[in-house]
C-alpha cells in the first residue's frame, strides 16, 4: 500500500497520560520510537517539542471522551492533528495495550486508512459549548415543567386537562393561589382567568374542587417552581451571551433564515455544529453522512440488511429534524411540504422527515459554499405561476394526444378542440 505520511505519530490518549509512537519510513521497514507523556500542560509541550525535533508534523489520535481536547489545543497551532473516530482505529480484543494501540493507530494513519473527524476552529468550538449547554438547560426546563405538572396531578388537581398551557398567565395565577392558600374559593379562582379561558370558568373550578394537598407537597412544589425559574433565567442569560458570540456570523445567520422553517435559534445551532467553512467536507454527501442523516450501506451475499441511519449528529440532527417539521407545515413556502407528502406515502412519515432534514442540510452546504440565498433548482415546479402551470398542462395534453395517435389508439378527428 502507498505510504501517505512518511513521518507520522500515533497517539493513545488517556486521562492522566498519553502514549506516542513515532513512525519514520526509511527503506522498506518503518522504524518505531515510543514514548510516554503526562497530560499536564508542561508535559504536552514537551511532547510537542519532541515531535518538532523529529520533524513530525502529522499526528493521529483517537477521540477518547474529552481527553483529546487539551492535547489538541496545544498542538493545533503547529502540528496537523487528525482526530479519529474510535470505530476506525479500534484494535482487536485480546491483543492490545497502550503501546500496541498507539502503534496500531500510527500504522493505519501512515497508510492513509484513517478518515479524520471534523474539528471546527476555536471560535466555533466555543460557540458550540454554549449552544450545547443551552440544549441541556432546555431539556432540564422541560423536565421541571413535567415534574411541576405531575405534582398537581397527584394532588387531585386536573387543571392541565382544561387549560392548554399550565404555565400561561391564568394557570400560573391559579397554581400560585393553590400553593399559597389553605382554602379554596371558586370566585377567587375564577377571577384569575383571562381572555377566552373565562368561558371555561365552570370547568376550571370543577377540575380543582375536592383537591388534597398537604403542606409538605406544597413545599416541594415551591422548590420545583423556584428551580424552574432559575433555569429559565439561566437560559435568558445564556441567550444574551450567545448573541454576543455570533456577531461575526450574522451574515450566515441571515442566509440560513431564508430557508423555510429555519429561525434564528436554529441557525445559530447549525452554525455552531458545522461552522461556515465547507472546505472541511469534500461534498454535501460527506456532510450528511457526518451528521448521521445518510442511510446505512449494509449488504452481504446479495442481501441488503439494515439501512438505519447512524447515531452521529447528536445535537445537529435533532435541530435539523425540528427545522424539517416546521418546513413541511409551512404554507408560505410549500416546497418541502410537497416533497414530504410525496415521500411519506411511500416510505412513511419518519423516513420522510429524515429525508427532508437531509435536503435542508444539502441546501445549507451549497448556500455556504456559494454564498447564495435559498433557491432550489426545481423550485419553479412547485411554486409555479398559474399561467405557466396552464401552459405546461396544455403542452402535456398535446404530447399525450400525439402519442395516442401515433400508437393508433385514437384518430385525430376524435380530439375535440376546447
Amino acid at each position: 500500500m502507498k505510504i501517505v505520511y512518511p513521518i507520522c505519530c500515533g497517539v493513545d490518549v488517556h486521562k492522566t497520560f498519553l502514549v506516542a509512537t513515532l513512525i519514520t519510513s526509511k527503506g522498506i521497514m518503518p522504524q518505531y520510537s515510543k514514548k510516554r507523556f503526562s497530560t499536564f500542560n508542561n508535559s504536552i509541550l514537551q511532547f510537542k517539542q519532541w515531535l518538532i525535533d523529529n520533524n513530525c508534523y502529522d499526528v493521529c489520535m483517537e477521540s477518547t471522551g474529552k481527553y483529546w481536547v487539551p492535547v489538541y489545543n496545544l498542538l493545533e497551532d503547529t502540528i496537523r492533528v487528525t482526530i479519529a473516530n474510535p470505530k476506525w482505529v479500534k484494535a482487536v480484543k485480546g491483543n492490545k495495550d497502550d503501546k500496541k494501540d498507539s502503534k496500531w493507530i500510527g500504522d493505519l494513519f501512515r497508510l492513509g486508512l484513517v478518515p479524520g473527524s471534523y474539528i471546527p476552529e476555536k471560535p466555533i468550538r466555543i460557540l458550540r459549548e454554549y449552544t450545547r449547554y443551552r440544549s441541556k438547560l432546555v431539556s432540564c426546563r422541560s423536565s421541571e415543567k413535567n415534574r411541576f405538572q405531575n405534582a398537581f396531578t397527584v394532588c387531585n388537581v386536573a387543571l392541565d386537562a382544561v387549560v392548554s398551557d399550565m404555565f400561561g398567565k391564568s394557570a400560573t395565577s391559579i397554581t400560585d393561589y393553590l400553593i399559597s392558600s389553605d382554602t379554596f374559593d371558586p370566585e377567587i379562582c375564577s377571577s384569575f382567568l383571562q381572555k377566552s379561558l373565562k368561558k371555561k370558568a365552570d370547568a376550571v373550578v370543577e377540575s380543582i374542587e375536592g383537591y388534597q394537598m398537604s403542606q409538605a407537597q406544597k413545599e416541594r412544589m415551591i422548590m420545583v417552581r423556584s428551580h424552574l425559574d432559575y433555569v429559565t433565567n439561566s437560559i435568558d442569560e445564556l441567550d444574551q451571551k450567545v448573541d454576543r458570540l455570533v456577531k461575526p456570523y450574522e451574515g450566515a445567520i441571515k442566509l440560513l433564515c431564508t430557508i423555510p422553517g429555519v429561525k434564528r435559534a436554529s441557525a445559530i445551532t447549525i452554525i455552531s455544529e458545522i461552522g461556515t467553512d465547507m472546505s472541511q467536507f469534500a461534498n454535501s454527501k460527506r456532510l450528511c453522512c457526518w451528521a448521521g442523516l445518510t442511510p446505512g450501506n449494509n449488504e452481504s451475499a446479495g442481501k441488503k440488511k439494515s439501512v438505519r441511519i447512524t447515531r452521529a449528529g447528536v445535537y445537529l440532527k435533532p435541530a435539523l429534524v425540528q427545522v424539517a417539521h416546521a418546513a413541511v407545515k409551512s404554507d408560505k413556502s410549500p416546497y418541502y411540504k410537497v416533497k414530504y407528502e410525496r415521500i411519506y406515502k411511500r416510505r412513511g412519515k419518519k423516513r420522510a422527515i429524515i429525508a427532508i432534514a437531509r435536503m435542508i442540510l444539502t441546501a445549507i452546504y451549497n448556500m455556504f459554499d456559494t454564498g447564495e440565498v435559498w433557491n432550489p433548482s426545481d423550485l419553479f415546479k412547485i411554486d409555479m405561476p398559474q399561467e405557466m402551470m396552464d401552459k405546461q398542462k396544455q403542452k402535456a395534453v398535446k404530447q399525450a394526444a400525439k402519442l395516442l395517435i401515433s400508437l393508433g389508439l385514437i384518430k385525430e378527428t376524435d380530439i375535440s378542440v376546447a
